[in-house]
């Protein structure tokens, strides 16, 4: 018998694989460019190919007839320094947006964010795509599977009592889930907004956020490194170049996660021979003490969850969760279904990874929830 996954990994192989269909599918459809694996038709003039979480951070809340630069900082809940960030990067590298005329009265905060012509296509494949594929994710697993996943994530909404953002955020220096994003204001929700009206990424999203954040806050560690490198770290450690392979995860967020290892003084890299260029990843005993730790605090949240929420919606999100990720590994997995690339998807042209990340690794560099 296979050991039980974490609920936290659970969540996480859910939501990597909602997302990595659902950015399969927006390729497909939409012009774009990339920096590795060229362009649609060779335009160089297509807007940059982009993953879910930046529509659900930024981009969907552009209308087509453009929103003031002050309203769409509002809207997101960035901070000031996160939102002029990514507001000059929509503009300057992105090309999915431009930046109009004032709006009476005048005013830095008054400029309009108007969709360019390629960027207008792209926001309406994405606003139909959610519900595409979780109209998908009701056929493939059930609709009364998917109904029970739904209904115990916002029974523990309204539980945990707190505005969560939408999307997990982009992981920082250290690799934490928290940050300006999440430590800031939080986005101006609709007064009658619901959980039961939440998508069921943006649900799997909020959950997972709220199990990071409880995580951290105890361990003060990165759970996504914790996850994905930390945890498959034996005694005789492990090959640098085998991670991405074991974990799901791409070799940049890798390199990353190393590194915050090593100036922790939580791993040691080095070269598995004298003259060999193949290098090893080995824990510390601080490091071991962490990957103990890790081991422990995941159940212990759980519990913890069960006693100040319920352990009925626990349970059953868990047993359907464990239905839908099934054995963990590729080609067993029924999450694996739906994430066969389309030919023209630049993942077809990667090799596939042996199983999904046991915490998503998005970073800046596009959103990807692998790190990609």
């Amino acid at each position: 018998m296979e050991a039980p996954l974490p609920l936290s990994t659970l969540l996480s192989q859910a939501l990597v694989a909602f997302i990595i269909e659902f950015d399969n599918e927006f390729e497909h459809r939409v012009p774009h460019r990339t920096s590795r694996h060229g362009s649609t038709d060779g335009s160089k003039s297509a807007p940059w190919l982009l993953s879910m979480v930046m529509w659900l951070k930024l981009l969907r809340f552009i209308p087509p007839e453009g929103i003031t630069t002050g309203a769409l900082y509002r809207l997101t809940g960035f901070t000031k320094i996160e939102f002029r960030r990514y507001l000059i990067r929509m503009i300057k590298w992105w090309g999915y947006v431009l930046l109009g005329p004032n709006v009476p009265p005048a005013g830095p905060a008054a400029r309009l964010v108007i969709p360019t012509a390629q960027g207008k296509q792209a926001l309406d494949v994405w606003r139909a795509l959610t519900g595409i594929i979780e109209e998908r994710w009701r056929d493939r697993f059930g609709e009364k599977t998917i109904e029970q996943v739904r209904r115990s994530m916002e029974s523990l909404l309204e539980c945990f009592g707190v505005d969560l953002p939408d999307s997990l955020p982009l992981l920082g220096y250290h690799l934490l889930s928290y940050g300006p994003e999440t430590k800031g204001r939080a986005a101006i929700k609709p007064a009658d907004e619901s959980t039961s009206e939440y998508s069921l990424p943006v649900l799997l999203s909020k959950v997972l956020l709220a199990f990071a954040f409880d995580f951290e806050s105890e361990l003060k560690f990165s759970l996504a490194i914790s996850a994905n490198v930390l945890r498959l770290v034996g005694k005789q450690g492990v090959r640098v170049r085998d991670f991405p392979r074991l974990s799901g995860v791409s070799k940049e967020a890798i390199a990353m996660a190393t590194r915050r290892l090593e100036t922790r003084g939580l791993a040691v890299v080095k070269s598995e021979s004298p003259g060999n260029r193949t290098k090893t990843l080995s824990l510390t005993p601080a490091g071991r003490r962490l990957q103990t730790r890790y081991s422990e605090l995941v159940w212990e949240i759980e519990k913890r969850w069960q006693t100040r929420c319920s352990r009925a919606a626990i349970t059953a999100l868990r047993s359907r969760l464990e239905r839908m990720v099934g054995e963990p590994t590729a080609g067993r997995s029924p999450l694996f279904l739906g994430l066969e690339p389309y030919p023209d998807c630049w993942r077809a042209s990667v090799p596939k990874p042996e199983g999904l990340p046991h915490f998503p690794m998005i970073l800046h560099r596009g959103g990807y929830p692998d790190g990609s």
